[in-house]
């Protein structure tokens, strides 16, 4: 399961950035759209991660794709290679930080905790959540709150948060899911608020999550 899984985490972020490089070249999505797909869709390896690398030795396994696309993206950062990750074509760091988050998740959530769905938490908020606030904010957003960012795509955030959280909570049968997933969603909104762009791609999955670990766990 480790090796297919391995196996597997590649071809999956590998194809999520094929079809975000087609679909841009295709202008059916602008080069916003194009990062935000990428944002989105590799935020849900780590649901592949939770089905595939659930032995006692998983966690060296699910360690190695995100130690890859820090490389791999710093090196794109450097030399603009995989221009859908680049925002307007120029590197941005925000795209090393995301791989960063997942393996202290990873390394936190797969070896010490040993419960995966908390750090999943934290990644599917930053995928799903900070991935529509940017989309929604760029496209409709009229009033203008902290660093560039809108009242129209707070709302957006705090509304995939509180999607992910519920549908995420209430699978893993966590008691009083509803009223923990609109804490968590309100907590995750206001520390994207509050960050600068780029720096999301870390405070808000670890941020987040430690949130959710300290309020509701401990």
């Amino acid at each position: 399961m480790n090796l297919l899984g391995l196996v597997l985490s590649y071809v999956f972020v590998f194809l999520i950035m094929g079809i975000s490089t087609i679909l841009q070249k295709k202008n059916i999505l602008g080069d916003e759209g194009a990062r935000k797909f990428i944002h989105i869709g590799v935020s849900n390896w780590w649901i592949l991660a939770m089905i595939f690398f659930t032995s006692q030795d998983s966690l060296w396994y699910a360690m190695v794709p995100p130690m890859t696309f820090i490389g791999l993206n710093y090196l794109s950062y450097r030399q603009n290679i995989f221009k859908a990750m680049e925002r307007g074509g120029q590197g941005h760091l925000g795209t090393v930080y995301f791989p960063i988050s997942l393996l202290i998740l990873v390394i936190v959530f797969f070896g010490f905790i040993k419960q995966p769905y908390i750090g999943g938490l934290g990644i599917l908020i930053l995928g799903y959540g900070d991935g529509f606030a940017a989309v929604i904010g760029k496209k409709f957003g009229k009033h203008q709150l902290l660093f560039g960012k809108s009242l129209e795509g707070s709302i957006a955030m705090f509304i995939a948060s509180l999607s992910v959280s519920m549908v995420l909570l209430s699978m893993e049968g966590v008691t009083g899911w509803l009223m923990i997933s609109l804490v968590i969603a309100l907590i995750a909104t206001f520390i994207e608020l509050f960050t600068p762009k780029g720096l999301d791609n870390l405070s808000v999955p670890l941020l987040t999550t430690l949130a959710y670990y300290l309020l509701f766990i401990i």
